[in-house]
């Protein structure tokens, strides 16, 4: 009977808050990313605090959490309006600014890694958050197409990068990403449906298949008209033509990760563990002709050239570089060539006949919205031109 009593009591105080629970509050280390905040908030104050009522209402609410369900189901929400948001915010303001998302997702990410909730949350659990976080701000729950239009396009972006160079980097295809999902295209009597995803700038989610994971359904049941991948990349519009399968740079990726491959000793990334299977190239299968007719500031170049062990030269055709080994593919040897070749290639292993490839931009230099208009500009009206071979 005493240790009923006795356990009734410590209930009662714990209730009452007279006495500390006895679990230990977790958490996790910053990211390098999450550690370019305060260099950030400094560059540029109006960018991070763009979204601060949302991240501060978001952390009260955190912090006052019970149990796991509660967590998961607040930050399925607050991910998915903060998409919501930072679309909205883009095409209310005209800004053609992508950084305000990003950064608020890495603040948001540091509430859940720094903060404790009112129950004994554990590190699987933070990581689960994390998860739901990053996919609800990235627009990888909001693939819904809705419209009735007769085609459905698939479009992909990237966050800003190499940002210790730069830390107030903006990215054109994170703006073509967050200005063009949910919008009907029309070119000659043909619909067309946009629903996109903000792909992150890092090497280990590459190899963790994130890419697979996210394009695998469509090409399954092609049940999509047209997969686009977009990054940022020289002085005009690139078509890469024949992406490749290695890295190959010194460039490190927003977590400083530099990966290890070179020019001359390129290396094959992992799927889940192992490498990467697939040829050395594969070939894109975008309406070339019909999306270089899109006017615009800037020409729209059908890119054959690579670079093999032996040599740099434009490929006439995939049979020549059957036997090669390849360092750089049309987009590089960095993640926007690693994209157009992860969807291609799971693309062809599961036979899908869903035209696929990857559009290079014009390079900016840190942030330039007047530019940034025109090349978003120019891609809506390169996939208009598309649609009449869709």
């Amino acid at each position: 009977m005493a240790i009923i009593i006795w356990t009734l009591m410590i209930k009662a105080l714990l209730t009452t808050g007279l006495i500390a629970s006895s679990f230990t509050a977790m958490s996790l280390p910053l990211t390098v990313e999450e550690q370019r905040i305060s260099k950030a908030q400094e560059a540029m104050p109006n960018v991070l605090n763009t979204f601060s009522a949302q991240v501060n209402s978001f952390e009260q609410k955190f912090k006052a959490l019970s149990t796991f369900k509660e967590a998961k189901n607040l930050v399925q929400s607050y991910s998915f309006e903060l998409w919501e948001s930072g679309k909205q915010q883009i095409t209310s303001s005209q800004s053609y600014d992508d950084r305000a998302l990003y950064w608020t997702r890495l603040l948001s990410s540091k509430v859940i890694r720094t903060h404790s909730p009112q129950f004994a949350i554990t590190e699987a659990q933070i990581n689960t958050l994390l998860t739901l976080l990053e996919n609800g701000s990235r627009g990888r729950t909001d693939l819904n197409y809705s419209s009735g239009a007769d085609k459905k396009i698939l479009l992909t972006g990237f966050d800003p990068f190499l940002l210790d160079r730069n830390i107030n980097q903006s990215n054109p295809s994170g703006i073509a990403a967050l200005l063009l999902d949910g919008q009907v295209i029309n070119y000659n009597g043909v619909s067309a449906e946009i629903n996109t995803v903000m792909v992150p700038v890092r090497y280990e989610d590459f190899d963790q298949g994130i890419i697979e994971s996210l394009l695998a359904p469509y090409y399954a049941l092609n049940n999509v008209d047209m997969i686009v991948t977009v990054s940022m990349g020289r002085t005009e519009f690139d078509l890469e033509h024949f992406p490749g399968k290695r890295r190959s740079v010194t460039a490190p990726d927003n977590a400083n990760i530099v990966y290890g491959g070179t020019q001359t000793s390129p290396v094959i990334p992992k799927l889940n563990g192992r490498p990467l299977p697939g040829n050395e190239f594969v070939k894109f299968s975008l309406p070339v002709s019909d999306m270089q007719k899109a006017k615009g500031d800037y020409k729209v170049i059908d890119n054959h050239e690579v670079t093999t062990i032996e040599k740099t030269y434009k490929a006439g055709s995939y049979g020549e570089l059957k036997n090669s080994i390849a360092v750089n593919g049309g987009g590089g040897g960095y993640l926007s060539n690693e994209i157009s070749y992860r969807s291609i290639r799971l693309r062809d292993e599961l036979n899908s006949s869903i035209p696929t490839g990857h559009i290079h931009t014009p390079r900016i230099q840190q942030f330039e919205p007047e530019t940034e208009a025109k090349i978003v500009k120019q891609i809506k009206a390169m996939l208009e031109k598309s649609l009449v071979a869709l």
